[in-house]
């Protein structure tokens, strides 16, 4: 592998517009959330090196089209991700206004991917598995500082388009976007989150024989899970923590909150919850998009 170039952050003053920096792992969709983003009118550049990206900050200092005011930066692949935290960390001191979208997916999913589409991965040394785990490696301290972190292991290109269409369109002065999954335990437990919220110490509608091919969506299961004394003094709960901690996320800046609700299955409890929840935030002025993740498994 070729040694990186050293990242020199340049002397001067920049301008107010907006840059996303997308990151992430070979193979988990970065080209298709850059095509997503251009779509929205967005300035795309893919596959750059971190070294270049102070000559692309430049492009926004009293540029007189609003074609470069809003750029995404698709960070290039192997070595060039390594550098990209600290040009993150001095885009950050610019005045411009920038966000980090991190794309994931199991490393199963990653080496089908390439097998499939019969690619070789960037770094390539020894077994395709051991490629992904390096890269991974490289770049986790990227993901920890992600302002968006989305897992593509069980998103077709489809459902990756309309996530970042979600995050990324226009939503008037609000500026935490938020969104509710359900899932269930048996399927494993989301990466993308920031906060996992285990509903299984509720009653079990599965039990129930009639209850057990309907969903939480349903208003029979609803008012099964809802009318459970647990399930009123966990709601009242809740309502008291997110009145405290979406002003206090919005106040800190941050801009996306996702918040997952689990149960056995992902079809009954946690699904009735997540659209209560839904519904608890809309009363706080959040619009949430709520996503049922294994209703149908």
């Amino acid at each position: 592998m070729t040694e990186p170039e050293t990242f020199v952050p340049p002397a001067g003053d920049f301008g107010r517009g907006e840059m996303v920096i997308v990151a992430g792992l070979s193979g988990a969709g970065r080209s298709t959330a850059a095509d997503a983003l251009e779509d929205l009118g967005w300035f795309v550049i893919d596959n750059l090196p971190a070294s270049l990206i102070p000559k692309v900050a430049e492009l926004t200092e009293g540029a007189s089209s609003a074609d470069y005011d809003r750029i995404v930066l698709v960070v290039g692949t192997g070595q060039h991700q390594a550098d990209v935290l600290p040009a993150l960390h001095w885009l950050q001191t610019t005045g411009l206004r920038v966000r980090t979208l991190f794309l994931d997916a199991s490393t199963e999913i990653l080496v089908l991917r390439y097998k499939v589409g019969r690619r070789r991965h960037p770094l390539s040394v020894g077994s395709l598995t051991d490629a992904v785990e390096r890269e991974r490696q490289v770049l986790e301290p990227v993901r920890a500082e992600a302002d968006l972190v989305v897992d593509t292991t069980n998103l077709n290109v489809h459902q990756l388009r309309d996530r970042v269409l979600e995050a990324f369109s226009p939503a008037g002065a609000r500026t935490l976007h938020t969104r509710i999954v359900s899932f269930g335990y048996k399927q494993g437990v989301p990466t993308d989150t920031d906060m996992v919220l285990d509903c299984r110490f509720l009653p079990n509608p599965y039990w129930v024989e009639e209850l057990r091919p309907l969903s939480g969506r349903d208003e029979a299961v609803r008012r099964y899970v809802l009318d459970q004394p647990m399930t009123g003094r966990f709601l009242e709960q809740l309502d008291g923590l997110f009145s405290l901690l979406v002003p206090a996320f919005e106040a800190e800046g941050k801009t996306y909150l996702t918040i997952a609700f689990g149960c056995t299955g992902g079809r009954h409890r946690s699904v009735a919850i997540a659209e209560e929840v839904g519904r608890m935030l809309s009363r706080l002025g959040v619009e949430p998009k709520v996503d049922h993740r294994d209703i149908d498994k």
